[in-house]
């Protein structure tokens, strides 16, 4: 962590003379070994490659736009380590790709055949190419032979809480060099901090998912509340004398007060019933009924037209010249009424 520290303090001051000891700027050996000290291939870790790529996938990092905590961690190990380009390169099933990079400019992927990064997932320490020109496992490979010219090639391997390597945070430059043990081992920390911030990304997507899912069964509940409710109140039941009568509100006209009794309008039929407004406006669904003065009720959409301060409801009797009812509008119910109209 003090490592960190200093690493980051050299990266926001970009001093290059420092007042106090700097691992960043020690130098390299300057004329490294044409020795091959990278691990052997047969010292590489063997994996099932389907549940490494399930792994990688359940991230959900692939082809996400660049996030600033990833870009900071390669612009530290390109400056811990003093080379010109950073990775955080994951290995897909044909390609690596580059979750944040310095240098590489207009790369954002190749094929994971040229991945130096394919291997460097696979060790168990920092793998490390001096001078890949004199390494035969990749003095042919492209990304040597062509212009990006890789010369040197450090990783330390991304490896998950389960034990599967995703990928390398790496530093690459166009001469050979040998970091020193300052530098490798921060990259060693450099590596569980990308780990670290993986897992704290897939533990936010995992709750805004279980979030949106919570979100959409209470939408469901309340649409099935709803839908209930509905059902309940598209019909009611009137007591007249000795029988219950089952009338569909969807007839209701309008409903008017009368004392301690209210008249239901359904229709062609008036039913008298001894009950209140207000225990009316319970049983009817509010979506469809207003109450428009203090002695009524209409159905919203039995509203023919609305003159001074009355509106004239359809009652479904007779012709047309004797349909409409005049129903008086009550001044602390005019603008909700109007609230409720759809006006142009």
């Amino acid at each position: 962590m003090h490592l960190l520290v200093l690493a980051t303090i050299l990266l926001a001051t970009g001093s290059r003379n420092p007042t106090f000891p700097s691992f960043a700027l020690m130098p390299s050996k300057s004329n490294p070994s044409s020795e091959i000290t990278r691990p052997p291939l047969s010292a590489l870790r063997a994996v099932n490659e389907a549940e490494r790529l399930e792994v990688l996938r359940n991230y959900q990092i692939l082809d996400t736009p660049p996030e600033k905590a990833f870009d900071d961690l390669v612009q530290l190990a390109a400056y811990i380590c003093g080379t010109p380009v950073s990775l955080v390169s994951l290995i897909d099933a044909e390609r690596q790709w580059f979750k944040a990079k310095k240098g590489f400019d207009g790369i954002t992927s190749t094929s994971r055949e040229m991945a130096f990064c394919q291997y460097g997932m696979l060790s168990n320490d920092i793998f490390e190419v001096e001078d890949a020109t004199k390494d035969p496992l990749f003095q042919n490979n492209p990304l040597v032979t062509n212009e990006v010219n890789i010369r040197f090639y450090a990783g330390a391997p991304l490896i998950t809480p389960e034990g599967q390597p995703l990928g390398t945070i790496c530093t690459l430059d166009t001469v050979p060099r040998r970091l020193n043990d300052e530098q490798r081992e921060s990259l060693r920390i450099l590596a569980r901090e990308v780990v670290s911030h993986l897992e704290l990304r897939r533990a936010r997507l995992q709750l805004e998912q279980e979030q949106q899912k919570l979100e959409g069964l209470l939408r469901l509940a309340n649409d099935a509340a709803e839908s209930m409710y509905l059902v309940s109140r598209a019909e009611i039941f009137i007591k007249q004398e000795s029988k219950l009568l089952r009338v569909k509100t969807a007839d209701i006209r309008y409903v008017e007060a009368l004392g301690d009794y209210v008249n239901i309008y359904a229709g062609r039929e008036r039913f008298t019933v001894y009950s209140t407004m207000k225990e009316l406006e319970t049983k009817l669904p509010a979506r469809d009924f207003a109450r428009v003065h203090r002695k009524y009720i209409v159905r919203l959409d039995r509203i023919v037209s609305i003159e001074a301060d009355a509106a004239l409801v359809d009652t479904g009797k007779g012709t047309e010249a004797n349909n409409l009812m005049a129903v008086p509008i009550g001044n602390s119910y005019k603008s909700g009424l109007l609230n409720r109209l759809n006006l142009l």
